[in-house]
């Protein structure tokens, strides 16, 4: 078979299969959630899981051991409640608009105790931060398209409290966040604007919350978020 082609940064999946192999047991039930061409389909597959696939144009899907489900997410997902050990979306969060049915949906699907497993570029990098001080846009975001509506594009960007907000909202815990690796730049600039950082050391609170080190200085952010096992109605 031909090789498949992720549709990500380079070396993003292979960042993210580590941190996958780090938390996932063998013989999970999982769900490749914006799966594209299937490159990661095709990976999780030949580690052994049970493996279903879905995106918005199942017609790219390249993968043919794997069924590809049309999902539209800002829809109900076709799948069954209580069904996946395990869901992985790979650079899809920032691709979406509808954050709320998403974590909904995900949450349904997956058993109690049930993980969501998503990258996304971190606006909250000290590179990003300065990018969005000179250009008004964070890191991996550029000036949108208004008449390109593909699904390709960068239109979410969400810090760390927001998708929590959401996910604690739709009955999952707070994430639990890694790294795929220290940019340099943003290490540099930290050393250059250490001073002026430094004077807003005393809200503690807000300084704790986006300047953990690992949101200062990550190129992605890889979020874990797990299922409760009760279902907590919010009103």
């Amino acid at each position: 078979m031909p090789e498949i082609k992720p549709i990500t940064m380079p070396g993003t999946h292979d960042k993210f299969l580590k941190f996958f192999q780090k938390h996932v047991p063998p013989n999970m039930k999982v769900l490749d959630l914006g799966a594209g061409h299937g490159a990661f389909t095709k990976t999780l597959h030949e580690m052994g899981h049970e493996v279903s696939a879905c995106d918005l144009f199942p017609e790219i899907f390249e993968f043919d051991p794997v069924e590809c489900r049309k999902v539209d997410i800002t829809s109900d997902f076709p799948y069954e409640d209580d069904f996946f050990d395990v869901i992985v979306a790979i650079e899809v969060s920032e691709h979406i608009t509808d954050h709320q049915n998403f974590f909904r949906e995900t949450n349904r699907i997956l058993k109690p105790g049930g993980r969501l497993y998503l990258s996304t570029p971190n606006i909250l990098s000290i590179k990003s931060r300065v990018r969005f001080l000179k250009t008004g846009f964070f890191y991996s975001f550029i000036p949108l398209d208004m008449k390109n509506y593909d699904g390709l594009q960068h239109v979410s960007s969400l810090t760390l409290d927001q998708y929590n907000y959401i996910a604690i909202r739709n009955n999952y815990g707070e994430a639990e966040v890694e790294i795929d690796k220290y940019q340099r730049s943003s290490v540099g600039l930290f050393i250059l604007l250490y001073l002026a950082l430094f004077l807003f050391r005393k809200n503690n609170k807000l300084n704790r919350l986006h300047n953990q080190r690992n949101l200062l200085f990550g190129r992605l952010l890889f979020l874990t978020f797990t299922k409760n096992s009760l279902q907590v109605v919010k009103r």
